[in-house]
């Protein structure tokens, strides 16, 4: 890993990227313009996606709630649109491999990228200064959008100069190495402005006295690891300023173990009979998934989240079958037979999420005993018929009656990326 320490990366931040790209379609300057992106169908309690930049000038937090903000602010209030702002990231992401291979860059969200540019400077005859700018600059002269740029000797020391330093800098770029970090973010507060470092570390650390980087990598490991367990050694190599994974490290990763994820926060509290609705809908949901992606699984988890007025932990639990499956005529009656065995009828729901195990390609499935193989094949060509009605004409060409009664989300859902609206 010796030659790590003399790799250059930088990352490239879109500035209040949601923001930005509504600013963007209407020929305003996102620097300048009051605007937040969130639904005004949904309540005051919704939370704004993005505010602008002239609105965290005026004390509007990111990712606030609609009725947080004060009254005497006048502000657009932008519809999301999901679509939009995945085209605009492609869009910036083609900008990106015009300087540097695909190779050489990790997409870490929608909105920002890490790249190794170790072997590009000497190619442009350029600092990591001058290309991130160039960069950004085209980024600007081509989309409207603003960037911020971090660059370090490794992805944390890149990840802290873009959040912290180049806040601070008129060119809108940070710049770190281990020992400028050392002398200027020692010192630095509050700890959760570091990456990885959230409000409940910061505050078990600041019981001991550490309220800095620099109390962490002078304080007592052995307290570290007591209260941090594993997590003590990233920390401690990040006090440092140390970082040891590189881009080609992420590129080279492959989890031994996989598993898909539905999950949904409801717009309201929902009782026990229409939260069942939702369990059911989610797993009809999955095994459409798993039947595309052409995967099987014998493990199937629920959690369960109730609405604040209970004041009760999420409830969670597994089901597990004799072989591997993903025919819905079997897995959608035994998602319902859990939840109504984990979830208490008194009390509403407000959060759920259905988790399916240790997939496997479907070629690896054995017939059982207790599932007919006519059967079996019967719902796959009935879930493979509607997959290709819903990939021809629409998500919401064909649909269960379950997702017509009283409570059903999947309508509505089919309709948006990420829960907010595709297209406003």
């Amino acid at each position: 890993m010796g030659l790590d320490k003399q790799r250059t990366y930088i990352c490239i931040d879109l500035k209040s990227f949601y923001a930005s790209v509504e600013c963007a379609e209407r020929g305003l300057d996102v620097m300048t313009t009051n605007l937040v992106v969130a639904d005004p169908e949904r309540t005051d309690k919704t939370i704004c996606l993005a505010v602008s930049p002239s609105m965290k000038a005026l004390g509007v937090k990111n990712r606030c709630r609609v009725f947080e903000i004060p009254d005497g602010i006048d502000y657009i209030m932008a519809v999301p649109r999901m679509q939009l702002y995945i085209n605009y990231s492609a869009e910036i992401y083609a900008i990106y491999l015009k300087y540097i291979s695909k190779d050489d860059i990790h997409v870490y969200s929608v909105d920002e990228a890490f790249m190794d540019v170790t072997d590009y400077l000497s190619l442009y005859q350029m600092t990591a200064r001058e290309l991130g700018k160039r960069i950004m600059d085209d980024v600007y002269n081509s989309l409207h959008i603003r960037a911020t740029c971090g660059i370090g000797s490794n992805l944390y020391l890149t990840k802290v100069a873009l959040d912290i330093t180049a806040k601070h800098s008129p060119d809108f770029i940070g710049e770190l190495d281990e020992k400028s970090y050392i002398e200027t973010l020692w010192t630095h507060r509050p700890l959760t402005d570091f990456w990885r470092v959230g409000p409940g570390i910061a505050r078990k650390l600041e019981t001991y006295g550490m309220r800095t980087m620099g109390d962490i990598a002078r304080g007592d490991e052995d307290l570290l690891y007591r209260l941090l367990g594993v997590n003590a050694e990233l920390l401690i190599d990040h006090a440092w300023g140390r970082e040891s994974v590189t881009i080609a490290d992420i590129k080279a990763y492959h989890s031994t173990t996989h598993s898909l994820t539905q999950g949904q926060v409801l717009m309201s509290d929902y009782s026990f009979d229409k939260g069942l609705i939702i369990a059911k809908e989610m797993m009809d949901v999955m095994c459409l998934d798993m039947v595309d992606k052409g995967l099987v699984s014998k493990s199937f988890t629920l959690h369960v989240g109730y609405a604040k007025s209970a004041m009760l932990p999420v409830v969670s639990g597994t089901f597990s079958l004799d072989t591997e499956t993903n025919a819905s005529s079997i897995l959608i009656p035994k998602i319902a037979e859990l939840y109504q065995q984990i979830v208490n009828p008194a009390y509403e729901i407000r959060r759920m999420y259905v988790i399916c195990n240790n997939v496997v390609p479907e070629e690896y499935m054995q017939y059982s005993f207790f599932m007919p193989a006519e059967n079996l094949e019967r719902d796959r060509k009935v879930q493979k018929a509607v997959l290709e009605i819903k990939n021809k004409f629409g998500k919401n060409a064909i649909l269960k009656g379950i997702s017509f009664e009283e409570g059903a989300t999947t309508r509505e859902r089919n309709n948006q990326i990420g829960g907010h609206k595709a297209n406003g």
